[in-house]
């Protein structure tokens, strides 16, 4: 084969696999060794490949160490065979003596192929690891190549990546073409080598959107406290931000929805709530089950433990109460409201009727228990 062609037909492949150049060309080299190795040397030689502009194939050389007494045939030469092959040569300098058979060349090809392409599978495998490790936690922009079923293909910089079920939106439509981001939520080493988890489902997709359509959060001016989310069909997020010249809840919004409005759209038109974090966790639960208007919160385990007698861990809890109209409205459709405001808030949330609220604290007093109460619309005014 001609040098030239050898080299381009490497550089393509370098290409296709998305690999260094210098990468291909050592895999390769490898290969040829091994082969060598295995047909007409020995495991124990140390042996170099070259390609020469002047030779249909590699040429093979064996290094050797000029010696004045040979103890090992496949490391050492005697200093006069030496002589014979490099006039110029002194004890201790290395040799290389060109072995290549006659025959090689096409020999050399099959008994190298499958090498070969165990190595620069190997290779690839390697530069996808390198390549995507250090981006773990990013988003990445990715395009459908193919649906089979329920799985999705994606293309990611010339790599194949499965988007698993469990990873996906159900309520989005996914046709080759079409291009979305998605996060890559880490890389991990398989047997079948690096495989990247990535994820349209995870909540910190809704973060990092956030953080690149919103100026102050990338640049740390407002702070994701929380994220509660129901993928593709409604997530919480509770921002807070040091500067009282910032409203974080606005800036997250925008002008008419200007900057969320691209983040929705990018999750198939999930809707995202902006609520303000609050460190009384009374108001954050009120928050939390916005639009819902909340008329008391009492705050009946503040502390997740652990259960002496049983052993089993005891959740925050909170009673909430609420007039009778607004009920519906904090529980939501199939109870998404109160149950990503749980998620976000980090306690369970039990719904009462406004009419219970002196009835409930009474009996707590009775029993002994210092809740937290708080009427969060007066909280507000206050405010």
């Amino acid at each position: 084969m001609d040098k030239g062609k050898f080299i381009a037909a490497l550089t393509q492949i370098a290409s296709e696999k998305n690999l260094d150049e210098d990468i291909v060309l050592d895999a390769v080299k490898q290969a040829i060794a091994a082969a060598y190795r295995k047909d007409y040397g020995n495991k124990d030689q140390e042996i170099d490949v070259v390609l020469r502009d002047d030779a249909q194939f590699a040429s093979i050389l064996q290094i050797k160490e000029v010696v004045e007494k040979v103890d090992d045939e496949n490391f050492e030469i005697s200093f006069a065979d030496a002589k014979k092959i490099k006039k110029d040569v002194e004890i201790g300098d290395e040799i290389k003596i060109d072995v290549t058979p006659i025959e090689y060349g096409r020999i050399a090809a099959q008994s190298a192929k499958q090498v070969i392409l165990q190595r620069l599978q190997e290779a690839e495998r390697s530069a996808l690891f390198q390549r995507f490790h250090d981006r773990q936690d990013t988003l990445l922009t990715a395009t459908v190549s193919r649906t089979e079923g329920n799985y999705v293909f994606l293309e990611i910089e010339k790599t194949t990546v499965l988007l698993q079920p469990r990873d996906q939106i159900k309520t989005e439509k996914c046709f080759p073409g079409r291009r979305m981001r998605v996060y890559l939520e880490k890389v991990q080493q398989t047997s079948r080598g690096p495989q990247l988890k990535v994820s349209r489902t995870h909540y910190r997709l809704i973060e990092l959107l956030l953080a690149q359509e919103i100026p102050e959060i990338e640049h740390g001016e407002v702070e994701i406290k929380a994220t509660a989310r129901d993928a593709g069909m409604r997530s919480k997020v509770a921002v807070t931000s040091s500067d009282p010249k910032i409203d974080p809840v606005g800036s997250c919004i925008g002008q008419r929805g200007t900057r969320i409005t691209p983040v929705m759209d990018e999750l198939s038109g999930e809707r995202v709530d902006v609520i303000e974090w609050s460190e009384d966790p009374t108001m954050l639960i009120a928050r939390s089950l916005q639009p819902a208007k909340i008329s008391n919160v009492i705050i009946v385990v503040p502390e997740e433990s652990i259960d002496p007698a049983t052993g089993r861990r005891v959740k925050k809890r909170a009673a909430v109460f609420v007039e009778e109209v607004e009920r519906a409205m904090a529980v939501g459709k199939r109870g998404q409201n109160i149950r990503l405001a749980s998620e976000l808030t980090g306690f369970e949330l039990d719904m009462y009727n406004v009419e219970e609220y002196e009835p409930f604290l009474a009996k707590l007093q009775e029993l002994g228990d210092a809740a937290e109460t708080s009427s969060p619309a007066e909280q507000e005014q206050e405010k």
